[in-house]
């Protein structure tokens, strides 16, 4: 179980020396690196997005950011044939150049972009450098603007049945002899405890809503990854059939959000808050969904999940880049379909609609219809 101090670490889970860094530096460079990171990255997650409201990005930005910050650190001391944390525009300039003439995409290009950009809004809000404006962009031109991946309608079921059959067992009361007795070993290597201590209450808890509720809301309210990670108890609205996502905890931060659900959505987050009641690890959180380790849910554990949500309800993933966005997008395409750009910008809390119409593609089967019409 973590200490106070080890859940309260703003650089869980961002790595700030990667070890192939941490090679090239000897015990001083070392310590004065990770210091130049910790202060660099504890600004962006508390100020770097709006320092004039005290607003940061957030942590999985910062995470995936910060690792294209050390690939330029990097580069920076292969240039200047030794270390040193003093980088210019120069620096910065020759960058963009250097990666122009690499053989990769311009989609990680611009995001090694974005991440040198942050470094240097860092440097001139704290350490009075001038501001850098990059003398290069990367063209999106040959970019999709189709949503990369998402379900169809049948998937969306299916997945949402799946979530019903996810982690579940027998009753207890319908098990006997050996077979209870190889599910009290499964229980209690599922709940880290010895066999002869798992209780009837083990088996109810094996059976819960909690999946099938985060499921279910991401399939309604377009959950992303980072707002699975940051919701609360209290957004939930069971009398009124809603998500209610205050603005200083929704993904854009730009306003106060009401995110209709389905009513099997809401039973099933009814029954969940029920259950979450009883849990111990939650007494001290407002946390809606845990992890077994009492973490809150990111997106590889997501993806882990959808995986095998995918697996239960035999759903090919082969081909497909099925991460929890895949439910995103498939909601913001059969919302758009369904009710038009203006129920899908506010379903998926766009703050414009241009971002929404990139989900205005006519689905697949809508398309192979019309084929079937056209004979």
């Amino acid at each position: 179980m973590k200490d106070a101090d080890e859940a309260t670490d703003p650089f869980d889970d961002i790595t700030l020396v990667p070890n192939n860094t941490e090679e090239l530096l000897n015990e001083r460079q070392f310590l004065d690196y990770r210091s130049e990171r910790e202060h660099c990255l504890d600004w962006l997650l508390t100020f770097g997005k709006e320092p004039e409201r005290a607003e940061g990005y957030a942590k999985t930005t910062v995470s995936n950011r910060a690792y294209r910050m050390d690939q330029f650190y990097r580069w920076a001391w292969e240039q200047e044939d030794g270390y040193t944390t003093n980088l210019t525009h120069d620096h910065a300039d020759g960058y963009l150049r250097y990666l122009a003439g690499e053989d990769s995409s311009n989609a990680h290009k611009n995001a090694c972009r974005k991440a040198v950009m942050m470094l240097y809004k860092w440097r001139h809000h704290q350490r009075g450098a001038d501001k850098w404006e990059p003398e290069l962009t990367f063209s999106r031109k040959n970019q999709s603007t189709t949503p990369r991946d998402y379900l169809t309608r049948r998937e969306r079921t299916m997945v949402r049945d799946a979530s019903l059959e996810y982690g579940s067992i027998p009753s207890r009361s319908n098990t006997f002899g050996e077979e209870r007795d190889k599910w009290n070993r499964y229980l209690a290597q599922r709940f880290e405890k010895p066999k002869e201590a798992v209780t009837p209450e083990d088996w109810e808890r094996a059976n819960s809503w909690k999946i099938p509720s985060m499921v279910g809301a991401s399939l309604d309210a377009a959950l992303r990854p980072i707002e699975v990670e940051r919701a609360r108890a209290t957004w939930v609205d069971v009398e009124n059939g809603v998500l209610r996502i205050p603005r200083e905890e929704s993904s854009k931060n730009s306003e106060n959000w009401v995110v209709g659900l389905k009513e099997q959505t809401v039973e099933m987050m009814d029954r969940w808050l029920d259950q979450r009641s009883t849990i111990e690890k939650y007494d001290d959180t407002d946390a809606l969904w845990l992890t077994r380790q009492s973490n809150p849910y990111q997106s590889a554990s997501l993806r882990r999940i959808l995986q095998r949500l995918c697996e239960i309800a035999d759903i090919s993933t082969e081909n497909r880049q099925m991460s929890w966005y895949a439910i995103r997008h498939s909601t913001g395409t059969y919302m758009t379909r369904e009710e038009g750009l203006a129920a899908a910008q506010t379903q998926l809390r766009h703050r414009s609609p241009e971002t929404t119409m990139k989900y205005d593609q006519v689905p697949v089967e809508d398309r192979k219809n019309a084929l079937d019409r056209m004979g």
